[in-house]
Formats: C-alpha cells, structure tokens, sequence
C-alpha cells in the first residue's frame, strides 16, 4: 500500500502557526503578522487539514497547542533559527564587508580560553571584530565541516571533513572543592579520597562524565551522585556552595577558583585536550592566522598557570 503523501505546506503557513505559538492567542498574532485574526483562524484550519491533525484545541474561546503543535514547533524553531543565521550573516555582509570573524567553540572554552585569547587579539590586531558562538558537539563539528566558521575549538580526537585539526592545549582534569571541604588538606586527590562523598557530576552523554565513572569503577570507589549537570561552570558553583565535590576541565577550574572554591590535582591522569580546527576555506579571513596566533599564546599562558598553581 503506497504510503500517503507529503502535505504540500507554505512558508506562510508554518510562518503564521509559529506566530500564534510564540504569542499564545489569535489577537496578539494577528497584530504580530500584521494580519486579521479570521486570516489567521482560515491558516491555521488549512493547515491541520493538509497535516491531518489538529493543532490546538478551543478552551472557551483560547487556543491550547496539543502535544503535536508542541513536537512540530520544535522542528519550526530549528529552521527559523537557520533562516536568522542567513540573515543575520547577509547583514554583516552588508555592514561590515564580510570582516567580522567567526569562532565557535564548546561553551566551557568560551568561558575558559576564548576571553583570554580575545585579550590577545586586541593586541595584535586591535581592529579585529569577532563573533564568538558556542555551540555543543557534534553540531560544533558539523557546523565547520560546513564551512560555516573560519576558526572552531573543539575536544574532538579527530577534524571533521573539509577541516584541518591540530592541537592547542593538553591538560589533565582537575578535583574542585568547597573552600573548608576536608580533602583541602591534602595536596594530591586519589581516587579513594572521594569514597562516601556527595558528588556532582557532568550529564550521562558527557564522555568526561563516562571517563570519570569509569576511574571510580575500576578502583571500587562508591560516591553519592545526587546531582548533575551540563555545565562545568555551574558544577563550580555548585561546589561553592557546599553541594558536593567535583572533577572538571582545568580551564572552568582555574576560572572558577577561590571565592569559596578550591583545586586540587588527582593521581590518576584524566586527560583534558582542545583542538584548533580550521576549514579549508579557498580565502580565509585574513585576520585568521592573528586569532590562531592569539589563542596558540593564551593556550601556552593558562598551561603555565595551572602547572605553578599552588597544590
């Protein structure tokens, strides 16, 4: 049996249903989309038609999205996204003749590296204009494979296509803990020094958080994991306030420290690695090889910090 086939939607359509989505009643989109509320209601009642569904339900008088309308705005909102990333690219064109750079980079190295590099690239090419844009991995990744980006910071093991890969910072992840915790007496954290505590942890997809599972496995050690996160810097806040302890990424750690907050190396190497990948692009930005320059110079600062800092 043929399978039926795909609705044949409008930009229009999609345009006007997010328009209700985001402002939650047929009056205030239809002032939104400079249109009338029957223009509206006519859309939206085309639209459930062509996709076989309804899309809200009428709770006297008020729109409620079903679960469906709530799945497929998911969906709308990438494309959007990808429409102002056109937009907002085309404007720079415009106004700025294509100078801006683009970096992107994993949130914690733009919270840890990225500042101190773009200090460094105010010295060398103080009329250098950069946009910085984190992004998670493996959109990261995919994202320079495109092309979309003249320089990308990364913790992957290998460069995507179309991207040269080198690397830029190699480290080891270090224990972060509240200022009065008990461990602070000791110089050097082993693996058992964590047997009983409260610890934070980093999300389950994380492959530092699986690294670090694995460590505390293999050497038998229990901890209480009651909590967890996405974020390295919100783990040192965490810590801060006596929630638990935790092993992060030196750069969030070195940031992050004092004002309650204390690091102490492990005994056991976590290796912490950032790469620079660059896309072979046919005509690179020409302040590319400053920013390269910079972030090679605040790489090599930051690993002379976290080797001098007192244990």
């Amino acid at each position: 049996m043929p399978m039926p086939s795909t609705p044949a939607l409008t930009h229009r359509q999609i345009s006007m249903f997010r328009t209700v989505m985001l402002h939650g009643n047929l009056s205030r989109a239809a002032e939104a989309a400079n249109s009338s509320q029957p223009t509206l209601s006519r859309e939206l009642a085309r639209l459930e038609q062509l996709l076989g569904f309804a899309l809200f339900d009428r709770v006297r008088g008020r729109l409620q999205p079903t679960a469906r309308a709530l799945a497929l705005m998911q969906e709308v909102e990438r494309s959007f996204i990808g429409l102002e990333h056109i937009g907002q690219r085309a404007r720079e064109l415009r106004t700025l003749g294509g100078t801006r750079l683009r970096l992107a980079c994993l949130p914690a190295l733009a919270h840890g590296l990225v500042p101190h590099a773009l200090l460094a690239l105010a010295r060398l090419a103080p009329q250098a204009q950069v946009g910085v844009h984190p992004l998670e991995s493996p959109w990261l990744e995919q994202a320079l494979s495109e092309q979309r980006f003249e320089v990308g910071l990364s913790e992957a093991l290998e460069a995507p296509a179309g991207v040269q890969g080198q690397d830029l910072l190699q480290a080891n992840e270090v224990a972060v803990l509240p200022q009065e915790h008990r461990l602070c007496a000791r110089r050097v954290l082993t693996p058992q020094d964590f047997e009983g505590e409260r610890f934070i942890s980093l999300a389950v997809n994380d492959p530092y958080r699986t690294a670090i599972d694995q460590l505390f496995a293999l050497q038998g050690v229990q901890r209480i994991q009651a909590l967890e996160t996405d974020s390295a810097v919100a783990i040192c806040a965490m810590v801060r306030q006596g929630l638990g302890v935790a092993i992060v990424n030196p750069l969030t750690a070195l940031e992050c420290a004092g004002n309650g907050m204390v690091v102490r190396p492990l005994s056991v190497p976590l290796p912490f690695r950032v790469s620079l990948l660059l896309p072979n692009m046919n005509a690179p930005h020409p302040l590319r090889d400053e920013l390269v320059k910079a972030l090679q110079e605040s790489s090599r600062a930051l690993l002379a910090r976290l080797q001098s800092a007192p244990a």
